[in-house]
């Protein structure tokens, strides 16, 4: 077991347990796009953002990759968290305008526009978090589907940009899609 401190209340939880499951047993909302409990966190989409005060020196950490810690203070909404979400938000906003997922998160932080300017070309409903990945690698052991290329070319595809022999149906990746980008319609 391990003791620390999550917005200012001390908690004793099970070592190894990251400060995102015990913020949401606490009933704290941390918002996140590329978490989902069946699966090996990844930290991709950074909206988990918290800020960590460990031996006296605060850092911002994705809250689904790190593990509660004896000693440490973990704050879930200050200032610098709010601001590092927003700037996320608003990188969201301009590669994925119209994905209502994003839209309702950037709306809780006030974000109703975004200052960055992507070219129409690098603009994509995918925000990249690769749950749809990790679901067909981890829950369906198919491995269907994979990241393909570098900075803005980045997107996921199916090997060769062809129909994967090793797709079974299952529609993993489109139950776990938090933008909904992948239909379930499409995936057969």
């Amino acid at each position: 077991m391990v003791t620390f401190t999550l917005n200012g209340k001390e908690l004793e939880v099970k070592e190894g347990t990251t400060i995102l499951e015990v913020a949401r047993e606490q009933g704290i909302n941390i918002p996140t796009l590329c978490y989902h409990e069946e699966m090996s966190a990844y930290g991709a989409c950074r909206l988990c953002l918290v800020e960590v005060v460990k031996r006296g020196w605060p850092s911002i950490q994705p809250a689904c990759l790190y593990p509660a810690q004896n000693g440490i203070e973990v704050n879930t909404d200050t200032e610098r968290v709010r601001k590092s979400r927003k700037i996320l938000l608003e990188l969201y906003l301009a590669r994925s305008p119209d994905s209502q997922a994003i839209i309702d998160i950037a709306k809780e932080y006030g974000v109703r526009d975004t200052r960055f300017k992507l070219k129409e070309s690098e603009r994509s409903e995918c925000i990249l978090c690769g749950l749809c990945v990790r679901a067909c690698a981890e829950i369906s052991k198919r491995h269907a589907i994979s990241f393909a290329h570098r900075g803005s070319k980045r997107m996921i595809q199916t090997p060769f940009a062809e129909l994967a022999d090793t797709c079974v149906g299952c529609q993993a990746c489109a139950f776990v899609c938090p933008t909904g980008v992948i239909k379930i319609d499409e995936a057969d």
